[in-house]
């Protein structure tokens, strides 16, 4: 018999979504702030239309889990390898540091108990995967060097939980041998790495043979959803995080020729179970609570911002990443994650903290979350002043080309802005061509990859003047941008045409805004990866359906028309 109670309490859930996302959108801000928000008002402490979320906050998970399945989907290992040594051991120092430092901060600035103030370390060195991913995604930053960098502490944190809930019980005194329990949980983490590559080298294959060679589009889906949910099952019965296996299977999967169609299959099924998530974080929100140690909650989160601030600039600065870089990834790891009040509620079953303690982090939580749009959107605007005012300020006269300057109507030196996997097969192809280039690239892994191939190579920021100036821009035929991050494209088109008004610009884009103000400022060429992705499937297709070569093209031209 079907559950009433259930399905009015979906249908208001999702109705309450609606409002809020379609409120979000018209007053143009964050999607996911207007499910927060409406999640405050219909929950428990507000409105009160619904008031039990248990079975809200099971749906929520598995809209994590999924959102982590589809990230593991569109990131590879070898994006996060080129991150670099700051994706492993940069992540590693960002969990130690902002440990030390809450523990410190319980101690000396709330005086805290030793095993509170250890619990507070370990909480806010947690940031939300779900919330940040979001984002990078709305924005089109996720292959950004910030957004990989972001992504790759991200996982060793949701990795660490597995290590902090088994730390938990001998903070509470119920557990003699904690290096026993630390040995079996990573041994049960290899073992589940280990099944999950052998499951992707020769049961994948296999299994979507099968089912991609009857072409049922349910039984695909029904493939997906089974592999998904038999990593969270896995995971939660080996006692690990169960969006570590989420994403791990993803990023198996990733490795067949499935991918594409996994992913376009398995994105709507995510987006409602996501949904779920960002609404049900609102509801535990509690107002009153709010409004009663408000001084107490400014000063936490006042606290929690300028230790995991701090202390990510200092790392990545210290892996030879400007400013602008450090910050950016700052701004998205700030806020508390969401399993930052398990951890505090964890605490309060092993009697290590109390209630209000709980109810502090858990408004923490919820604040710094809902910061996270506006924090990152105020960061990223106030760059693109300070590089616009920077090439205001700058002296262009000593950059501009003057009238001895190369003719740039037939080939000639190509700089390539970005070194990342299309710079690194756009400059495969230059080689083979004997084009000469030059790479501009800010991250210095890609600079040592450039130097170990033996390219001519210039590290620094491609969206600074001064930088520009020493690429020998007048001298060059054509610029091509691959770096996404439409701000960043955008400044290096101004600065570049400034120094040679000439010069040919090919850049890529994320959606149509972007398209037309790039078209403005006077880039010759537009490429979108999706964009083009698309034509070399319909090129595809016409060629299995027999399609002849001419005319292909004739289709293909009238398309892009």
């Amino acid at each position: 018999m079907l559950n009433f109670d259930l399905l009015i309490t979906l249908s208001v859930l999702l109705a309450a979504a609606l409002v809020g996302g379609m409120l979000a959108h018209r007053l143009r801000q964050p999607i996911i702030l207007g499910y927060l928000i409406i999640g405050i008002l219909v929950g428990p402490h507000a409105l009160k239309l619904i008031t039990d979320i248990r079975l809200i906050q099971s749906a929520a998970s598995i809209g994590v889990a999924l959102l982590m399945f589809t990230v593991g989907l569109e990131i590879s290992f070898n994006q996060l390898r080129d991150v670099g040594k700051v994706g492993i051991w940069g992540g590693i120092a960002q969990i130690a540091g902002t440990l030390i430092l809450g523990t410190l901060a319980g101690l000396a600035v709330f005086g805290w108990p030793v095993e509170q103030s250890i619990l507070f370390g370990l909480v806010i060195s947690l940031s939300s995967t779900a919330v940040c991913l979001k984002i990078l995604m709305d924005r089109g930053e996720l292959s950004t060097v910030p957004g990989r960098i972001m992504v790759s502490f991200l996982i060793l944190q949701d990795i660490s939980v597995v290590l902090m809930t088994i730390i938990l019980p001998l903070m509470g005194g119920s557990v003699g041998n904690i290096w026993v329990l630390l040995g079996v949980a990573i041994g049960k983490a290899v073992l589940f790495i280990g099944a999950a590559i052998l499951l992707g080298r020769w049961l994948l294959p296999w299994i979507f043979g099968d089912v991609g060679g009857v072409r049922s589009r349910e039984l695909f889906l029904l493939t997906i959803i089974v592999l998904c949910m038999g990593a969270i099952i896995g995971t939660e019965l080996l006692g690990l995080s169960m969006v570590f296996g989420a994403f791990l299977i993803g990023m198996v999967l990733r490795s067949t020729k499935f991918v594409h169609q996994a992913l376009a299959e398995i994105t709507p099924l995510r987006d409602i179970f996501a949904t779920l998530f960002f609404v049900s974080i609102g509801m535990l929100l509690n107002p009153a609570f709010i409004l009663s140690n408000w001084a107490d909650v400014l000063v936490l989160i006042a606290v929690i911002i300028a230790i995991k601030v701090a202390v990510v600039i200092v790392i990545v600065r210290s892996f030879k990443f400007n400013n602008r870089i450090a910050v950016l990834t700052a701004a998205g790891l700030f806020q508390l994650g969401e399993f930052s009040f398990v951890l505090a509620q964890g605490g309060i079953n092993e009697g290590i903290v109390s209630e209000q303690f709980y109810l502090l982090i858990l408004s923490s939580t919820v604040i710094t979350m809902l910061l996270t749009p506006f924090i990152i959107a105020l960061v990223s605007r106030i760059y693109s002043r300070i590089a616009v005012a920077a090439t205001e300020r700058a002296d262009f006269a000593q950059y501009v080309c003057g009238d001895n300057q190369a003719d740039t109507g037939g080939p000639g030196r190509v700089i390539v802005a970005g070194y990342g996997r299309v710079g690194a097969n756009l400059v495969r192809g230059l080689d083979d061509a004997g084009i000469p280039y030059l790479i501009i690239d800010i991250d210095p892994g890609c600079i040592d990859e450039a130097k170990r191939c033996g390219s001519p190579r210039l590290y620094g920021d491609a969206t600074n003047a001064h930088v520009l100036s020493q690429a020998d821009l007048c001298n060059a035929s054509v610029m091509v941008i691959t770096f996404p991050g439409p701000l960043a494209v955008e400044t290096t088109v101004k600065n570049a045409l400034r120094i040679n008004p000439k010069l040919k610009i090919l850049a890529r884009y994320h959606n149509e805004r972007e398209a037309r103000m790039l078209k403005i400022l006077g880039v010759t060429e537009l490429i979108s990866p999706e964009y083009e992705a698309g034509f070399k499937f319909l090129k595809q297709i016409l060629k299995m359906s027999g399609v002849a070569k001419d005319e292909r093209q004739v289709i293909v031209d009238g398309v892009r028309k």
